[in-house]
């Protein structure tokens, strides 16, 4: 990297606010893909100098997205996701809620989704430092790289190994936001927090739910209990066998969606046809272990 490159290296370093910013977006990115994959990866950043071309990875290509944020006109942050990094992340997502197969595109369109996510809660990192509410503007896909020397690196590393890096740039207007609040605005000294639960496998980020999954069918059964028999025990089940399962009869039954245990609840009747009232949300743990 040559003298000039460094100089370039170290503006975003250098700008402790913009760096606490990248701090808070990594951890939260973090978390929306723990929520959404069941997996948790280690995310960090660090910044690098150059043009787009310089600092990308010449391997893959590269998805570019331009998010608005309404601190001011022109106030945009850009993202760079090369195509291993954003498939394999899609996939996992899809996978998570139960889909087999998961095309290309449906991984893309659900990256650019949590894309959104994340960068709802960096509008309000931003706005804690503003000490005003900062909200996101409908974000959009470039086509190509913006013209920006200033760069932060996003590593995202999975059980199973590193992806390529992401690409993050903010616009000289916002970067200059963020480095200085407007004179006689109240700033706070640490980025605003956002705030994240999970209830069976979705994410709230106090915004939109991710609306790619909402349409997708998956498979609901109940159980009512389960046992293992021997099979000399099995070829003797004839009509009026009883086979005893491993519930009683006060336990509530188990909710599977997609195989998966989601919930417990109690039996009733709807109209003529079964149902069941969900008592309880299972944990992501037990979630986990039902895996089959």
């Amino acid at each position: 990297m040559s003298p000039g490159d460094k100089s370039r290296t170290n503006a975003l370093e250098a700008t402790g606010r913009a760096g606490g910013v990248l701090n808070q977006w990594t951890e939260d990115l973090a978390q929306v893909l723990a929520s959404m994959t069941d997996q948790r990866p280690q995310v960090a950043w660090q910044a690098v100098g150059g043009t787009a071309a310089e600092v990308a990875s010449g391997e893959y290509p590269y998805l570019w997205w331009e998010h608005p944020f309404s601190a001011a006109s022109g106030a945009l942050a850009w993202i760079g996701s090369p195509q291993p990094t954003w498939e394999r992340v899609g996939t996992l997502t899809l996978k998570a809620a139960g889909l087999d197969t998961v095309a290309s595109s449906e991984a893309q369109n659900t990256w650019f989704e949590i894309l959104g996510q994340s960068l709802s809660a960096m509008a309000r990192s931003i706005g804690g430092l503003l000490g005003r509410e900062i909200t996101c503007g409908t974000g959009a896909e470039r086509e190509a790289a913006p013209e920006s020397t200033e760069w932060a690196s996003v590593s995202l590393t999975f059980a199973d190994g590193a992806q390529p890096p992401l690409l993050v740039a903010f616009s000289p207007i916002l970067l200059s936001l963020i480095a200085a609040p407007p004179a006689g605005e109240p700033a706070q000294a640490e980025p605003a927090r956002a705030e994240y639960t999970s209830d069976a496998g979705q994410l709230a980020l106090n915004s939109r739910t991710i609306g790619l999954l909402l349409d997708v069918d998956l498979p609901v059964s109940i159980s009512f209990g389960k046992t293992r028999l021997p099979m000399k025990e099995v070829l003797k089940l004839t009509t009026g066998s009883i086979v005893e399962l491993d519930r009683d009869v006060n336990d509530p039954v188990e909710v599977l969606v997609n195989q998966r245990l989601i919930a417990r609840g109690e039996v009733v009747v709807v109209e003529g046809n079964y149902g069941v009232k969900i008592q309880e949300i299972a944990s992501r743990n037990e979630r986990l272990r039902s895996i089959p």
